[in-house]
């Protein structure tokens, strides 16, 4: 493989072009899903695909070519894997470095998902199309390809005006934060339905949750997403078990206890099938966990305090008015808010070695999206901030937690930069303190987008559609 082409846009354009019909066919003939280093590829432009070459360098990780992408999709679409998850940046580095022609190193790496076949479709519920709601949806919808998996089928609100179907199709379709939805939406109001690339999602207008028959709409087996935040203990989520249709609930807040709240990377295999009603935690919860689990597990975590700049939310005044809450009241689009976060001590609900070594307090402040975490950690083994960078970068790229964990070395980035990540979390190297004992790290996180894709992820694992992925991630040490 060579790095020719180079600076030259046309050609690197000209690539890009052919990438688009083999990454789409992947997708919706052999449930293929293919990205860069976490980075999807479908439904991009040959100007994102080129984009997202770059920014990849840009952000740690090793230049990547879009002539050896090319070879790389080209053989996968010869070789014709079953349904699976492929990291395309991870097989150019590989290919790289073997011996054996191209061909012959991808059938080697893509065994596990020859002949797989992809699980039988199903169908999900959106309870409330608030902001995560709608990022559930535009994912599901993105994430539709051959039929199988996750499929969006419905959504639950209270009806808000006259024209209501109208006004959420337009939400759906314009985000002030998240641009533009990628497609077609139109409204079909005789059935009241709303039809998104394709996918007709049935509006059901209810404040009853208990009382919904899906199956008259053609749901069955269900689960529910409740996005609402009413409710958080089993006694009320379990309401939406008694409507007809319905198999399971997955909470988008932290789950008061006995409910297991899951951090998708973390303890997604402690989920059963006996498990009704999960919790997906808080934002905060599944951007700060995943980094503290790979830093206890080189250094050893002995105490430590969370702080978060967090991003205004709905719940919060525009301008100054009453509220039940301590200082929500005042305006979010003008004041920075101290206020409380339970999300340190939920830590331990997913990572039990850490009860009771963390404290957590959150200053909001006026901006829409995307959070930054700070950790002060007091730590077991002495670190220095080149070897924590170090692990945590080969960590981003190569372990069990690439998913939840990106890391990035830039002295020109700043929040919105990381709107749309499909990280949990994202750590700023340059911002690393470390000294002996003292670790403090910086942690950026799309509180509403980032969250979103782990949500999705626990729902793969709760229909069993998770796919196999490719290559197999590997364990990363302090040494190597």
């Amino acid at each position: 493989m060579n790095d020719a082409h180079g600076d030259d846009w046309t050609a690197r354009e000209e690539l890009a072009e052919r990438m688009i019909p083999l990454i789409s066919s992947l997708r919706r003939e052999r449930d293929v899903v293919t990205s860069l280093h976490g980075h999807r590829l479908l439904g991009l432009s040959a100007t994102g695909i080129v984009e997202v070459h770059d920014r990849v360098a840009q952000l740690g990780h090793a230049e990547l070519s879009l002539e050896d992408s090319l070879a790389v999709l080209e053989t996968l679409q010869k070789l014709a894997p079953g349904a699976s998850s492929i990291d395309v940046a991870r097989l150019v580095e590989g290919g790289n470095s073997s011996d054996a022609t191209l061909e012959a190193y991808l059938a080697e790496v893509l065994a596990p998902a020859m002949g797989a076949v992809a699980a039988e479709p199903t169908d999900v519920v959106l309870y409330g199309f608030g902001r995560i709601g709608r990022l559930l949806a535009r994912i599901l919808i993105a994430h539709t390809g051959g039929g199988s998996g996750l499929r969006l089928r419905a959504i639950v609100v209270r009806r808000g005006s006259e024209n209501d179907i109208v006004k959420r199709a337009s939400l759906l379709l314009r985000d002030s934060v998240h641009g533009r939805f990628a497609g077609s939406v139109t409204v079909d109001e005789e059935n009241e339905q709303i039809i998104a690339n394709g996918t007709r999602i049935q509006v059901i207008y209810s404040d009853d949750p208990g009382s919904i028959d899906y199956t008259a709409y053609g749901i069955r087996d269900a689960i529910v997403v409740d996005n609402t935040g009413r409710w958080r203990d089993e006694a009320g989520l379990s309401q939406h078990l008694n409507s007809t249709g319905v198999a399971r609930v997955l909470l988008t807040a932290p789950g008061k206890s006995p409910l297991k709240n899951i951090v998708h990377g973390i303890n997604d295999d402690t989920i059963e099938e006996s498990d009704r009603i999960l919790s997906a935690a808080s934002c905060t919860t599944n951007a700060i966990t995943p980094v503290l689990a790979a830093i206890d597990e080189a250094y050893g975590v002995v105490k430590g305090h969370v702080e978060t700049v967090h991003s205004f939310t709905n719940d919060q005044n525009l301008i100054d008015n009453f509220h039940k809450g301590d200082r929500r009241g005042r305006s979010a689009v003008l004041n920075m808010v101290i206020t409380e976060t339970g999300a340190a001590k939920a830590v331990a609900k997913a990572l039990p070695q850490l009860e009771g070594k963390l404290t957590g307090s959150s200053i909001r402040v006026p901006t829409p999206d995307v959070s930054l975490a700070v950790l002060h950690l007091t730590i077991s083994r002495p670190a220095t901030k080149e070897q924590v960078n170090d692990y945590l970068r080969r960590v981003s790229l190569h372990s069990k937690l690439r998913q939840q964990i990106d890391y990035v070395e830039s002295p020109e980035v700043v929040s919105t930069d990381f709107v749309g990540s499909h990280r949990a979390g994202i750590v700023d190297g340059l911002a690393t303190i470390a000294d002996e004992d003292t670790l403090i790290l910086y942690v950026w996180y799309d509180n509403e987008f980032g969250y979103s894709c782990q949500v999705i992820r626990v729902l793969e694992v709760m229909a069993g559609s998770h796919p196999v992925v490719l290559p197999a991630r590997r364990e990363v040490t302090l040494e190597g």
